[in-house]
């Protein structure tokens, strides 16, 4: 777990109280510029306006979520109240994890959410988990990575179900679809310990011929591919985003001693895991196609 820079290096948690006057408040800006941002707009009113001339008008109670790609600011009118957090790639990655639901929470954090009118219910689940996640920032004797990784985690849940990706996903599931979405999810629990397709197919309760004709004719990828690219895309994100070392990073992802890791890292990029790290640094805040370019990557 990376805590280079403290926690507040990686996390933000603040209370907007009521105001006079207007207020501007741009997310992705110095030490924030790479975090995933929550804005939830008790009472009053504000304004989103995002740097392509989006602009999109909040009533409280109301909520926003903002991937680092999302680049806006929010105008808060007199009398509005707000939480704003945000959380580092590194505190993402934890909160993620690697459960059966993160297939999907890795995906659904691509995209910027707006959820204006939230129902009762979802406003009394979000809002104690957004007020802790400030609470637990705001005691400097107090603020723990693990508690603020843990908020995350439930504050992602709760808005994944709210904005009604839990019941998207279970729709529109045939059978292929049903048994592509559980490999993708057994993968998120098993792609660090190496087991062989079969264990999978077994799992799924279908052949291996089965299980490679359902990921062939989905995705064009057989299910090895499907995993190894996997494996190669956690690695690229700890390379980036945690001051892990190379073996430490080999011994996360289950290989069994650094040199393979390095062999089998080169041969499906083409860059040694130390060569991308460098890469990755020299191309910090710039586009280049090498660079993992988020979660979704994974199809």
């Amino acid at each position: 777990m990376a805590t280079d820079g403290g926690i507040h290096h990686h996390a933000r948690g603040e209370r907007r109280e009521p105001s006079l006057s207007y207020r501007r408040i741009r997310f992705q800006k110095g030490l924030y510029a790479d975090f995933h941002h929550f804005f939830l707009l008790t009472e009053g009113e504000a304004e989103l306006e995002f740097d392509d001339g989006e602009h999109r008008r909040l009533q409280g109670p109301a909520l926003a979520f903002l991937p680092p790609q999302a680049q806006c600011e929010v105008s808060m009118a007199a009398g509005a109240e707000a939480y704003l957090i945000g959380a580092s790639p590194q505190i993402m990655v934890d909160a993620i994890g690697d459960k059966v639901e993160s297939y999907s929470l890795r995906i659904f954090i691509e995209q910027p959410k707006l959820i204006e009118e939230p129902d009762a219910v979802s406003v009394n689940e979000i809002n104690p988990l957004i007020s802790g996640f400030v609470r637990e920032l705001g005691d400097p004797y107090r603020a723990s990575w693990m508690v603020v990784s843990a908020y995350m985690r439930l504050i992602l849940m709760a808005v994944w179900r709210t904005s009604g990706g839990e019941k998207a996903e279970q729709r529109g599931r045939g059978e292929s679809g049903s048994a592509l979405q559980r490999y993708r999810q057994l993968v998120e629990v098993w792609f660090r310990q190496h087991r062989p397709i079969s264990d999978y197919a077994a799992e799924l309760g279908v052949t291996t011929d089965r299980l490679h004709s359902i990921c062939q004719r989905a995705l064009g990828r057989s299910p090895i591919q499907l995993l190894h690219e996997r494996v190669v895309q956690e690695a690229k994100l700890r390379l980036e985003r945690s001051a892990r070392n190379i073996q430490e990073i080999s011994d996360s992802l289950g290989f069994r001693d650094p040199t393979y890791f390095s062999h089998f890292f080169k041969r499906k990029t083409g860059h040694s895991p130390a060569g991308y790290r460098e890469i990755a640094r020299a191309s910090a805040g710039s586009e280049n196609s090498v660079l993992s370019s988020g979660y979704a990557d994974w199809p």
